[in-house]
């Protein structure tokens, strides 16, 4: 009588869900980890992948501009900064009896009412604003004068950084009240914006950005303040979108 030789069953090392919902899990948790990889390496990359696509080439008079500022990285600090060192409120260039925050307001707010009392004071009016998009009814008072704040596009903190440590009181004054680096905007987003540069804060309004870089980069020229090279890539990422984007006029 033969002898019957035993088959063995080859055993699968996969794994076999045993019903729907199982599989479904296991693509879940498959999905989590593919998530958790690319957040971990996509940042890593980020910065090359701009670099071989262009992301950090622009052109235009803004980049033309840019590319004149001295990049500078070392001693970047706010050693010895003080707002009240740029005199900000506290000039009236124009003699009219009122300071630049109402020059400001007057500038840039539509349908205004003056105050009766005080023609040059702003009492009300309403601001498309340039950073959120949205529109503010601004109205003076205690508790509402604040909807709009005036900001210094390129900061009173990050102008003392990048060079104005050095200057006379005169060119800071200057500086704290020039209109061309003062902008009616939101309060909160002004808030929000802090003293960041480029590089850590950009309007919420993406229409906006290729402006706000600009007008930022036309300041920085004018008086000669440096830029870092985290800031000056933030800038260039962005006149990436506008080709020709122009500084703006005084």
């Amino acid at each position: 009588m033969g002898v019957r030789r035993g088959t063995r069953r080859k055993t699968s090392l996969r794994f076999r869900a045993s019903s729907p919902m199982e599989r479904v899990l296991v693509l879940v948790v498959i999905a989590v980890i593919v998530g958790i990889t690319i957040g971990v390496l996509l940042p890593a990359f980020n910065d090359d992948v701009k670099t071989v696509t262009g992301g950090y080439t622009a052109t235009g008079d803004a980049a033309q501009t840019l590319e004149t500022l001295t990049v500078k990285n070392d001693d970047y600090r706010s050693t010895g900064y003080d707002r009240k060192l740029f005199g900000y409120r506290s000039t009236d260039t124009d003699g009219d009896g009122c300071d630049i925050r109402e020059d400001i307001l007057g500038r840039d707010l539509k349908e205004i009412r003056f105050s009766s009392s005080k023609p040059c004071q702003v009492q009300s009016g309403v601001l498309n604003d340039p950073y959120t998009g949205k529109t503010i009814y601004f109205l003076r008072g205690v508790q509402t004068s604040r909807d709009v704040q005036i900001d210094h596009v390129v900061a009173l903190e990050n102008a003392w950084r990048a060079g104005a440590n050095t200057w006379t009181r005169t060119k800071r004054y200057e500086f704290g009240n020039d209109p061309y680096n003062l902008l009616a905007v939101d309060g909160d987003a002004n808030s929000e914006k802090g003293s960041s540069s480029a590089a850590y804060w950009l309007p919420e309004q993406h229409g906006y950005r290729c402006a706000y870089v600009s007008r930022q980069i036309g300041v920085k020229a004018k008086y000669s303040l440096s830029v870092t090279t985290v800031e000056k890539k933030a800038m260039i990422a962005v006149l990436h979108s506008c080709p020709g984007q122009a500084v703006p006029k005084q």
